[in-house]
């Protein structure tokens, strides 16, 4: 078993590192940041020592030109060696890498070496937004520490736990198996973190809990869990399918494509732009940000209104529909952005369903805090709560169990 506790992980996008460094002895964050518009002359790091000496000194903030993730990573280990925790250091127990697809291979933590690698990069047809800059983060770690554990930890592994009727499209079996078409969905770690904190939450063991997750940021997402395991989720083969989103269109009728394609003469790359870029939210009422959308329809904005209305229509259509799935509900669960910090989304949710057991106090709901709490009033039948997401914890616990085998 390793002596050292630290785990940095990291989420490394298209032109993008965030970055977290945890002691799992406790655990306690250490440093986190992020470095912006890798491949820029106007690139940004910002960097926060979290604990110990180092975090007297405050945020450190600084631009100029970084070329790619390499020199990214390797700005970080600078700043992170400034504080006294480097990446040489001994302490260092594992690398935990967010890594958005892993397909029906990866179900679970997993140590990297050159035949994982290999897999994931076979999988980027399936997250080609996303795999190929998870791929990058790998192959640049491992080459800064390559003594290191370097584990990948999944989006999708959370979800694969569903039933192979739910995880179907019914579509011909065979073509779906030929091009790896089903159901796979996203957003698994904090699905997962988020069910367990919500049952610790209720004082209640993780295998008697019944749970519908919430994940509500600029990405949208929801599940059915029961017992600790999930049955049901709302993104599928890619992130598009489910919620309406900030810019994502969330369920749509499949020959809407065919239309667009027949009658509008819309291009493959085009119909993916518009339903990933430019609807949800964005298309609805020209933004994104639901605080805005908010103002806008307290001003009396329609297609703001509109735009609201649809998001939480969406929802209740979902939280029915998981009701159904699982027969028995304990806690209906809000985290991520706008779950966290848009009461009225929560209030507009569960308007109006007292019958399924489902409501809030309007006082509690009202309260703004960083912590898990029951916003529903007491003695209500199905517990609505706000759990604030930790993604970064929950790679860190995953990638720490697993290398401390």
């Amino acid at each position: 078993m390793t002596t050292a506790s630290r785990v940095l992980v990291l989420n490394s996008g298209s032109s993008s590192v965030k970055y977290q460094l945890l002691d799992m002895a406790g655990p306690t964050r250490l440093a986190a940041g992020l470095v912006e518009r890798i491949g820029e002359g106007t690139s940004r790091l910002v960097h926060e020592p979290l604990a110990g000496p180092a975090a007297e000194g405050g945020r450190r903030e600084r631009t100029g030109a970084i070329g790619d993730h390499r020199e990214a990573l390797e700005a970080v280990a600078a700043e992170l060696a400034a504080d006294g925790t480097g990446l040489d250091s001994p302490e260092l127990a594992a690398v935990g890498h967010r890594v958005v697809h892993g397909g029906t291979r990866f179900t679970a933590p997993t140590v990297i070496d050159d035949e994982v690698l290999a897999e994931i990069r076979s999988l980027i047809p399936l997250a080609p937004l996303h795999n190929p800059a998870n791929v990058t983060g790998i192959e640049v770690a491992r080459a800064l520490r390559a003594d290191v554990p370097q584990v990948a930890v999944f989006d999708t592994a959370f979800h694969a736990t569903m039933p192979e009727h739910a995880a179907r499209y019914a579509i011909d079996a065979a073509t779906a198996d030929k091009y790896a078409v089903r159901r796979y969905g996203f957003h698994g770690t904090s699905h997962a973190y988020v069910s367990r904190a919500a049952a610790e939450l209720l004082g209640r063991p993780v295998e008697d809990v019944n749970v519908i997750v919430l994940h509500l940021g600029n990405g949208a997402s929801a599940s059915a869990v029961r017992g600790g395991v999930c049955v049901e989720t709302s993104m599928g083969l890619t992130p598009l399918e489910g919620l309406v989103m900030g810019t994502r269109s969330g369920d749509v009728d499949p020959a809407v494509v065919f239309h667009l394609a027949r009658v509008g003469g819309l291009s493959v790359d085009e119909i993916d732009s518009l339903l990933n870029k430019k609807s949800g939210l964005l298309g609805l009422c020209g933004d994104n940000d639901m605080r805005e959308v908010l103002r806008r329809a307290g001003d009396g904005d329609e297609s703001a209104r509109l735009a609201f209305a649809a998001y939480v229509h969406r929802l209740k259509k979902y939280v029915g529909a998981y009701l159904a799935v699982l027969g028995r509900v304990d806690a209906l669960v809000f985290t991520a952005g706008v779950g966290e910090n848009a009461h009225q989304v929560r209030e507009a949710v569960v308007d109006g369903l007292a019958e399924l057991g489902l409501a809030v106090d309007p006082e509690a709901n009202a309260v703004r805090s960083p912590e898990p709490r029951v916003v529903s009033p007491a003695g209500s039948r199905v517990a609505v709560a706000v759990v604030p997401t930790d993604e970064e914890l929950e790679i860190a616990r995953q990638a720490y169990a697993l290398v401390a085998r």
